[in-house]
């Protein structure tokens, strides 16, 4: 597998689904491009209003869609600002020229589980729901977007959404749709590289056993290495015969950044901590495995692993189809009921 260290130059476009997305997928990146000085603006396309609520504290927010938006608004931009992120769009905020027939707001689409970490689309998305949103609807205001910053990257979800979130795969979508828009309008050089996040299959292993060398926190549980792995996990050897370099984002250099923002999101993500490794008998390198560790509503610890990765669009779209972005359909998996932070 190649691999080149991100070098930040030109503006940076990172495109979202749900507030805390930017931070759980590309915080390392985004808190990298603005200590570096260049342009980072973050879209995101929904204010999550289906997400689950950790804490008895803030409990009454979940179900109730308007008041669980407004307070997960405050906590992005406390994430922001923790990573050094000055400039944010609500996509939806976007003018348009058409809106006809478009919902007052793209609104959190649901989801249900096929199995442990693999999510598909809910049975009665809302009316507003984002998925619902035509699609060049939604990439016409994107690429407004694309077209007034005029970035050297655009980073979002691999096709698969991450884990299958459908807000996360109609990201992707929409994110590739603008592309494409931004460059018809305003010719190829509007937009530069489009990155998509992926986790080396290897290293999402290995964190996973990381975690198993230490007992985990009261009340959490740890998860299977060996269990099957979400979309965003790409096997190495798809990634080594790739034709571009992998980027990798050094996690180290802006942890504290990111363990900020982690906790900026109090409704979604819990027990977050710095990760100091196994115990005597299990020990485990944290430059190699693991920098920190988190929970989300599933009360499930995760890694934070010691580095982000992300691979070109066209880089992805020459892989083996059933290798990047896929996952166990309907037909295949028995629904699970395991709940997870959107």
């Amino acid at each position: 597998m190649r691999t080149e260290t991100v070098q930040p130059s030109g503006g940076l476009v990172a495109v979202h689904a749900h507030p805390d997305d930017e931070t759980l997928t590309s915080g390392a990146l985004l808190a990298t491009w603005a200590a570096a000085g260049e342009p980072v603006t973050v879209v995101t396309c929904t204010r999550g209003e289906q997400g689950e609520v950790i804490g008895a504290r803030l409990a009454h927010l979940e179900g109730d869609g308007p008041a669980l938006a407004a307070h997960r608004e405050t906590e992005l931009a406390g994430a922001l600002a923790a990573l050094g992120v000055r400039d944010h769009v609500f996509l939806d905020a976007v003018p348009a020229q058409d809106t006809a027939g478009d919902p007052g707001r793209f609104e959190d689409s649901g989801m249900s589980w096929l199995a442990p970490g693999i999510a598909a689309s809910a049975a009665r998305p809302a009316p507003g729901a984002f998925v619902g949103v035509p699609l060049d609807r939604a990439a016409a205001r994107l690429a407004a977007v694309l077209r007034a910053r005029r970035p050297a990257v655009v980073a979002t979800y691999e096709p698969g959404g991450g884990y299958g979130h459908p807000d996360h795969v109609r990201t992707h979508e929409v994110v590739l749709r603008a592309v494409e828009l931004a460059r018809a309008a305003d010719g190829p050089g509007t937009v530069g590289q489009v990155w998509c996040a992926v986790v080396p299959e290897s290293l999402a292993r290995s964190g996973r056993r990381a975690l198993a060398s230490a007992p985990p926190p009261a009340g959490r549980s740890l998860p299977d290495p060996d269990e099957p792995l979400p979309p965003v996990a790409v096997p190495d050897a798809v990634l080594g015969e790739m034709p571009g370099d992998v980027v990798v984002v050094p996690v180290a250099p802006v942890l504290d950044a990111v363990l900020a923002a982690l906790r900026s999101h109090a409704t979604q993500v819990q027990d977050v901590a710095r990760w100091a490794g196994g115990s005597a008998d299990h020990p485990a390198s944290a430059t190699d495995a693991a920098v920190a560790t988190y929970a989300l509503s599933n009360d499930v610890l995760a890694a934070v692993p010691p580095h982000e990765h992300y691979v070109r669009v066209e880089d992805l779209r020459d892989a083996p189809a059933d290798a990047v972005g896929g996952g166990p359909g309907s037909d295949d998996v028995a629904a699970a009921d395991r709940p997870r932070a959107r």
